[in-house]
């Protein structure tokens, strides 16, 4: 015998519809704005879900439903109690008096507390009923027949009437125009005026600063030249004083100094009478050229004894006394250089 539940199931499955096996629920309320946990795996023959034992065997009678919500209920809330209750138990002393503990969030990023969840009121209203539109006139429908009729170009035409219009634009447009080209000659007129006036001013300044200009640059060069000449003079008169002072120095310092000198330079024979200078120099030059003189005299002599024993010797008898006395002052004449040199 199958049980109550078994049956309803087959009884469903053979009307063809699909129910639930367990009552609809709601869903247990989540922490907001949390990171959830890391699915920790286990062992899946500890997992109760798994069927163990035979699969051919009997279903077991299965719970009831409502006991299984009612003890996740019950779990829930003893959970929940177990919470609150660890988080309102203080873990720091009382406080003094006067005074009251105050919870605060210490973590490095503070994040929305959402025990309490968060309502937001939302409403909507329907579209107002339009206004009623006005009551259209009342046309009563047309009655009789139409009648047509056609008019050419140039009839019903009066060209005085209908030209008028044109005239009157052809002529105000011309007038216009010429007060504008009016307008425009004056205006030019005064532009070129001003121009002119503003070119002849311009030029008076221009010619203004060119004197203001060439005058300053004669002031700076006369000033130039005038301090070159500052600057010479004095150094012409810082050389001259230089000078001066280098005289009168070299005067003073001489004075002492002229006489000591030609003391020491008469001392050392460097001054010396020239007429004393003289004889004594003229002595030895007297002496040496008598000494020279007589050296010659004795040569000369000894020079025609030599030559006149020669001529006795070597000459012919027939050579004439004339003609050997030629050759032996030819000879005298040609051996006297040498004599001298000796």
């Amino acid at each position: 015998m199958l049980p109550a539940r078994n049956q309803e199931a087959m009884a469903a499955a053979a009307s063809g519809t699909y129910s639930y096996c367990s009552r609809p629920r709601a869903l247990p309320a989540r922490r907001r704005y949390r990171e959830e946990e890391p699915v920790r795996y286990a062992n899946l023959m500890y997992d109760r879900r798994v069927v163990r034992g035979n699969t051919y065997a009997l279903h077991t009678a299965q719970p009831d439903p409502l006991e299984i919500q009612r003890q996740r209920e019950a779990h829930r809330k003893a959970l929940a109690r177990k919470r609150a209750k660890e988080q309102h138990q203080s873990r720091t002393p009382e406080p003094v008096e006067g005074r009251k503990h105050v919870d605060v969030q210490t973590e490095l990023y503070l994040e929305e507390l959402g025990d309490r969840i968060i309502e937001v009121d939302v409403e909507c209203q329907t579209d107002a009923f339009l206004d009623r539109p006005p009551t259209p006139l009342f046309i009563p429908a047309k009655t009789g027949r139409d009648v047509a009729t056609q008019i050419e170009e140039g009839e019903l035409f009066d060209f005085d009437i209908e030209v008028k219009p044109m005239l009157e634009v052809l002529i105000g447009k011309i007038i216009e125009q010429a007060l504008l080209e009016v307008m425009e000659e004056e205006e030019l007129a005064n532009l070129r005026a001003h121009q002119y006036a503003y070119e002849e001013l311009r030029n008076a300044e221009l010619a203004e600063v060119q004197r203001l200009e060439e005058q300053e640059r004669r002031h700076r060069e006369e000033k130039e030249r005038r301090k070159n000449q500052q600057s010479q003079l004095l150094q012409k008169q810082k050389e001259t004083s230089e000078k001066i002072a280098a005289r009168a120095f070299a005067q003073r310092y001489l004075a002492d100094l002229i006489p000591s000198v030609f003391s020491s330079l008469r001392d050392s024979g460097y001054f010396y009478d020239p007429v004393e200078r003289g004889l004594y120099y003229f002595s030895f030059f007297f002496t040496g050229t008598c000494k020279s003189t007589q050296s010659y005299f004795l040569f000369s002599q000894s020079l025609k004894q030599v030559c006149l024993h020669l001529q006795k010797i070597m000459l012919p008898a027939s050579c004439s006394q004339g003609h050997l006395k030629v050759r032996i002052d030819v000879l005298i004449a040609l051996l006297s250089p040498v004599s001298q040199d000796i």
